[in-house]
């Protein structure tokens, strides 16, 4: 099957067209630090400083401006850790829309806080993120709303592939792409609008070790649920892919990884002390990547782009990773 079935570079072109006023074109800054540490030309595309502090609103945003005048009458309805959430909530928002969002208990609060704060009714449902998918899916039968899915949607994979257009933009030769997965939706996209490009160009997902759906199903080649714990990456803790991001990553994404919860703080430690970027665990994926002797061959010498995906994180999060570290530094 192959991915033009679902998303194709015209997509993301016309997603762009969609987005061009009310999206932020996010930076593309050379990271120094990673660049000393890795033998590597490390850039970091920060979606942390997107509306609403997450790549998420891209796709969002797209797929609401796409609904007929019909669905936008009912109001949509979202599942969500909490950035789709946040981003379904502005759109809506932006586009005078009502909306509901299903979260599960576990989400940030700041996440919670924030989707309210947008104007949506927010309903917290069970312990992870697909069993808040079934309330909401249920809920969406009832009250006739549209179900907005946070990746396995071709309006949000095209939404989220702008980011790949973007980098172009900046970096034409760009050798090798890291990008955070959950779903999928965002790995989805870029690698459509990088491939359509160069072919050549590598896109490396990265999961964390106690949550990886997709590394799971990308290595088993059929659809394989996993999920052995809580992770920090909140933002990615999705024990099963989509059927559509599964199909495009199986076709073009080069390899996936996974990383550590300790990998993972000290990631988002670095970014915050040498990148003075505010990120959370999900954010932290691709450098924690970066860092470790896993893709070494995709790296070193190449020039790189590390997308942060995100920085809606709780400052009580934050402050756990500087006291871990220096409590180890008092400690040593």
């Amino acid at each position: 099957m192959k991915t033009d079935e679902f998303v194709t570079i015209w997509d993301i072109n016309k997603a762009k067209e969609t987005l061009q006023d009310n999206a932020r074109k996010t930076p593309l800054v050379k990271s120094f630090y990673l660049t000393s540490v890795t033998e590597a030309n490390v850039y970091l595309k920060l979606e942390n400083m997107q509306l609403t502090g997450s790549f998420k609103f891209r796709g969002a945003y797209n797929k609401i401006a796409a609904l007929t005048t019909v669905e936008k009458e009912h109001g949509v309805i979202a599942c969500s850790a909490g950035n789709h959430a946040q981003g379904v909530a502005l759109s809506s928002k932006l586009l005078g829309i009502n909306s509901k969002i299903v979260m599960p208990e576990t989400a940030p609060q700041a996440k919670i806080d924030a989707t309210r704060g947008y104007g949506s009714d927010v309903v917290l449902y069970g312990q992870t993120f697909d069993e808040a998918k079934e309330k909401c899916i249920e809920i969406a039968e009832k009250t006739g709303r549209t179900f907005l899915h946070p990746y396995d949607d071709p309006a949000v994979i095209a939404g989220q592939g702008t980011i790949g257009l973007e980098i172009l933009d900046n970096m034409w030769d760009v050798d090798t792409v890291i990008v955070p997965i959950g779903g999928g939706g965002l790995i989805s996209g870029i690698a459509i609008a990088l491939k359509s490009f160069n072919p050549n160009i590598r896109i490396i997902g990265v999961q964390a070790e106690n949550v990886h759906g997709m590394k799971s199903s990308f290595d088993a080649g059929e659809i394989t649920p996993h999920y052995e714990a809580p992770t920090m990456a909140d933002g990615c803790a999705v024990k099963v892919p989509g059927d559509i991001t599964f199909s495009i990553v199986k076709e073009l994404v080069d390899e996936i990884i996974t990383v550590s919860e300790d990998e993972l703080e000290q990631a988002m430690k670095d970014l915050l002390q040498r990148g003075k970027a505010v990120v959370e665990g999900a954010g932290a994926l691709s450098t924690a990547a970066l860092v470790s002797d896993k893709i070494v061959d995709y790296v070193k010498g190449k020039n790189v782009v590390c997308i942060i995906s995100g920085g809606n994180v709780d400052l009580e999060r934050i402050s756990q990773v500087c006291e871990h570290f220096f409590s180890s530094e008092i400690v040593e």
